[in-house]
């Protein structure tokens, strides 16, 4: 049995901005693929505690 799925609009929701200053705080130029993985697993674990 075919699976249903959900219209374009049900499945994207608005996600907050993010603003520039708080990217360049954590971006300081080319990043290689491991260094987002380990900004953003850092910025989760700020965001729980």
């Amino acid at each position: 049995m075919p699976t249903k799925k959900k219209p374009a609009c049900e499945v994207t929701r608005d996600l907050p901005a993010i603003p520039k200053e708080l990217i360049d705080q954590f971006v300081n130029g080319p990043m290689t693929a491991e260094a987002i993985q380990d900004a953003s697993m850092a910025f989760k674990k700020a965001l729980i505690d």
